[in-house]
Formats: C-alpha cells, sequence, structure tokens
C-alpha cells in the first residue's frame, strides 16, 4: 500500500507514525497547502488527514485511492457523499480525546474563574511585596460548589464534562443542538433558559446547520453577569463579532480553544476587545494529550488494518 499523510506536524514529533509502516510505504508531510493535495494524493491508496481537506475533484483524481484516514472525530473536511460515490472508505477515531478535553475544559474554567493571570502577575512584578498583607482579595472568585453548569452538547464529552461538575458540586443541566439526546441523569433546558440560570456554560457540540452562529447577540446578551462561556466545541457556534461586543459591555468572561478562523487572525475582533482579561484564548490543544494523541495513532493504525482484512475477506 502506498500511504500518504497529509499534516502528521499537527499531531506532534514526540508521537511516533512507525506501526503505521507495518501496511505499506508511508510518506509523510508536515503540512500540506490546498494546492499540493492533488499530487501528493494521486497515487496514493490510503491517505491520512487531520485537517487538510479532501474533496470531490481531488477523490476524482486519486485512481487508485481507497481509504481516507481522518486523524480526529470530525469528517467536516471530507466530501463524505463524493467519497460514497467513489467507493472510497473514510474512517475517523471517535472518543481518543474525551479525557483531554475534560481536562482542558476545566483548566480553562480555572484560569478565569480564579483570576488566575491577574494573581500571577501581581506576584511576579513585586506588588505583593509592597502591598503590606499576606493576601489579595481584589478579585473575587467563587465555588463551584452549588453553582448552575449549563452543557450545550451532552454527548461523550459533554457527559464527562457534566460528571466532573457534578462532583466539585454543580448543578448540571443541558441543551441539545439536536433536539435528540435526552439524558434523564440531568434535567434539559432550552438554550435561552440555560443561557439565563446558567453561572458556567460549556458547548461540546460540533459544527453544522443547528449550530453555527447558535450564540450570537440576540442571546449572548442573557449571560448573567460574571458567567463564565467555554467553548470547546467549533469555533463558529459563538458569532465572534458579537461575542467580543458583549465581552466589553458587560462583564463575562469566555474561554475559547476554537475559533471560527485557524489560526487566529490578528484583525479578528477577538483580538480587539478592551477588556482582554475577560477573554482566555488557546490554539485549539483541548484534544493534544500526549495519551490522546498516542490513542488517535493507535486508531488509525487499527482502523487500516481492518480495512486491509476486510478487502482480503
Amino acid at each position: 500500500m502506498e500511504i500518504v499523510f497529509l499534516d502528521a506536524k499537527t499531531l506532534g514529533s514526540d508521537v511516533s507514525l512507525e506501526k503505521i509502516k507495518e501496511f505499506g510505504t508511508l510518506t509523510i508531510y508536515e503540512t500540506t497547502l490546498p494546492h499540493q493535495t492533488k499530487e501528493r494524493i494521486s497515487s496514493a491508496d490510503i491517505v491520512i488527514t487531520n485537517k487538510v481537506v479532501i474533496d470531490k475533484e481531488l477523490m476524482q483524481s486519486a485512481k487508485n485511492l481507497k481509504l481516507i484516514c481522518v486523524a480526529a472525530t470530525g469528517m467536516n473536511n471530507i466530501d463524505l457523499d463524493a467519497a460514497k460515490e467513489f467507493g472510497i472508505e473514510v474512517k475517523n477515531v471517535a472518543g481518543y480525546s474525551t479525557n483531554s478535553v475534560v481536562q482542558h475544559t476545566f483548566a480553562m474554567l480555572f484560569y478565569l474563574l480564579e483570576h488566575l493571570r491577574y494573581y500571577d502577575e501581581f506576584v511576579k512584578s513585586g506588588a505583593w511585596e509592597q502591598s503590606q498583607i499576606f493576601t489579595n482579595v481584589s478579585h473575587p472568585f467563587y465555588e463551584i460548589k452549588d453553582k448552575n453548569w449549563g452543557i450545550i452538547g451532552l454527548g461523550a464529552i459533554g457527559k464527562e464534562v457534566a460528571r466532573v461538575a457534578t462532583s466539585f458540586g454543580a448543578n448540571v443541566s443541558y441543551y441539545s443542538t439536536s433536539g435528540q439526546n435526552k439524558d434523564a441523569s440531568y434535567p434539559h433546558k432550552e438554550l435561552d433558559e440555560l443561557l439565563l440560570s446558567s453561572d458556567i456554560i460549556s458547548i461540546h457540540a460540533p459544527l453544522n446547520e443547528k449550530t453555527k452562529n447558535l450564540l450570537n447577540a440576540s442571546n449572548l446578551s442573557l449571560l448573567k453577569e460574571k458567567a463564565i462561556l467555554l467553548n470547546l466545541g467549533r469555533g463558529g457556534i459563538i458569532n465572534e463579532i458579537d461575542l467580543a461586543n458583549i465581552i466589553d459591555e458587560k462583564e463575562i468572561y469566555a474561554g475559547l480553544d476554537v475559533t471560527s478562523k485557524e489560526p487566529l487572525p490578528k484583525n479578528s475582533p477577538l483580538m480587539q476587545i478592551t477588556h482582554k482579561e475577560r477573554l482566555f484564548i488557546t490554539p485549539h490543544i483541548a484534544w493534544t494529550s500526549i495519551e490522546a494523541r498516542k490513542k488517535l495513532i493507535e486508531g488509525i493504525y487499527q482502523n487500516i488494518k481492518d480495512f486491509l482484512r476486510s478487502m482480503n475477506d
């Protein structure tokens, strides 16, 4: 088999791809620009991609292509209808990053909730030394216990966030973006009610027609003063212009691991806000624990192995 990995840099250099070589000749590209994709997959039997788009035209030109392995859970970068038309199998890896994303959800929460940036700078600037008292209560924070935590998207990750939040004593409720996922373990609320009542809101939903711009000027204004909004789903779920405006108009805090365009351009409205201390952005890293990336590679390996076995049956 001729195997091509189009964007291996996204998985990092601290995890090994050696196992994949068991199935054939592996060509690794650190990154692939759109105009390079056609040539690089032209003779490939198997293509591995994280975020490189593979559309109908590219599939049509890749005459040997039998399998596309998505090095992720989401498959919105693949034209699935075209793959079905051409008999190309597409396999993703589900569930590999659940623990990592849940952990990062709470890391973002604590950073914002306890004003950790402010207090770290307070000490390192020498201000603590000059303060004459042993502590600093100028930026008060609240406990998670007995607070209302609203979850948008109660899939595998959302459920695990709910479990951990409950262990801290939070009152968890959720909104189903599909309208079909109903879990009797937690109360379901309509979106406006969830936003109005929650002290903490975390998003763990995919981007689709129902979730694009789900949070915008019409409902972001419903958030409580000092509420914390965390997006670990997809960037397009929140209208970023509207979010930037509300952060400067009202004391709410937002933690984003995803943005509508990645990398985030310097002219993004999120980069222009006045109250920068209310916004915490990480560069789409929630999924990237070492353990998660190792599980991801193992999942890709298993997908190729299962596919080749099915070909020989």
